[in-house]
């Protein structure tokens, strides 16, 4: 087995399973210390057992380079992916979504390390090529969510640079620019209304003041689905599922979806095993609103991009209509919506 594949897998897993950052770098910094080394050098140290003696390698990388080079499935290795089979949900239990998952096109919703992902740009653009998107749109955060180093207007402009040079190389996958802009406590958008607009998707959530009365936070988040420059409702409860978990924020979900359905802004379906967001009642609200979907990983890593299937899964035990699901549109479709918020043409 090629050890640069082995390492890159297990960090592949581990991103997925949400282990701590700092396991996922150990592997993802060997696996680029072996890419970078001379032919026959990782041989060379495995049979002198000077491998650990390689900046950037320890006991265990070294190992799943050791039993790589020999022939044999790296025992770490083996052992995540037989965790992978045994439970796939780590949130609750899962069923179906492999139809609406086959017909997806796109992810509307992932982060990079120019803010809190896990990864570069190119890693995770290449990484949804692989798993058969056609786009997907970099949504990395918005200026006030500090936390997560969010761009500021000057550093969104140089991303935006950055994805028309992969672009170039990337046809006939398309990276499309966006943006997780905080929706702030008075309903405006946390980012230049100029440079919004230049944006192709633009993601809106609430990071901030999760437990604001309901009839503030229902106006906050009406005011912002009605505001054109926003294109889909992020993780609208704001939940928490898993460990010490976190209680949905209260609104009147009537009337936001019906402000979404009117302005033709999507609600996310938010695939996140701890944030599986909106809760199934409030899901089959906005079903019987009419609204658009968008169903997103909210990948921080590229080993997060496989989470789909269960914003898919809920999507269909809750009655979503695939034509409803912008992500089954080509990239030029979305970008038709995103100008006119309108079912574009061929759907």
């Amino acid at each position: 087995m090629d050890p640069v594949a082995a390492l890159n897998r297990i960090a592949y897993l581990l991103e997925r399973a949400q282990e701590p950052t700092y396991r996922v770098r150990a592997f993802r910094t060997a696996q680029a210390v072996v890419e970078a080394m001379e032919p026959g050098e990782a041989e060379r140290r495995a049979a002198t057992g000077t491998l650990e003696k390689v900046k950037g390698l320890g006991p265990k990388t070294a190992a799943v380079v050791r039993e790589a080079l020999a022939g044999q499935v790296p025992e770490y290795l083996a052992r995540l992916e037989q965790q992978l089979a045994d439970s796939f949900d780590v949130a609750e239990s899962t069923v179906g979504g492999e139809t609406l998952r086959a017909a997806l096109r796109g992810d509307c919703h992932l982060h990079s390390d120019w803010s809190d992902g896990g990864a570069s740009i190119e890693l995770m653009g290449r990484t949804a090529v692989k798993l058969g998107h056609d786009w997907a749109v970099l949504t990395d955060h918005s200026p006030r969510l500090t936390v997560a180093r969010g761009l500021s207007a000057e550093r969104l402009r140089e991303q935006l640079d950055v994805v028309a040079e992969l672009n170039e190389n990337w046809a006939p996958f398309r990276l499309l620019t966006g943006i997780e802009c905080d929706i702030l406590p008075d309903g405006e958008l946390d980012q230049e209304p100029e440079l919004l607009d230049r944006l192709d998707v633009v993601v809106g959530s609430v990071h901030s003041k999760l437990r604001m009365e309901a009839p503030a936070m229902t106006r906050r988040m009406v005011k912002a689905v009605r505001n054109p420059l926003l294109d889909v409702l992020g993780h609208c409860t704001g939940r928490l599922v898993t460990g010490q978990g976190r209680p949905e924020s209260e609104f009147d979900a009537e009337e936001i979806f019906a402000a979404c359905a009117e302005s033709g802004a999507a609600v996310e379906i938010n695939s996140r095993p701890e944030r599986l967001d909106p809760p199934r009642r409030l899901l089959r609200q906005a079903v019987a609103a009419g609204v658009w979907f968008a169903v997103d990983t909210d990948a921080h890593a590229p080993g997060q991009l496989e989470w789909q299937i269960l914003g898919c899964a809920r999507a269909e035990e809750c009655g979503v209509p695939a034509e409803r699901v912008i992500n089954t549109w080509s990239a030029d479709q979305v970008l038709e919506w995103t100008r006119t918020r309108e079912a574009p043409a061929g759907v």
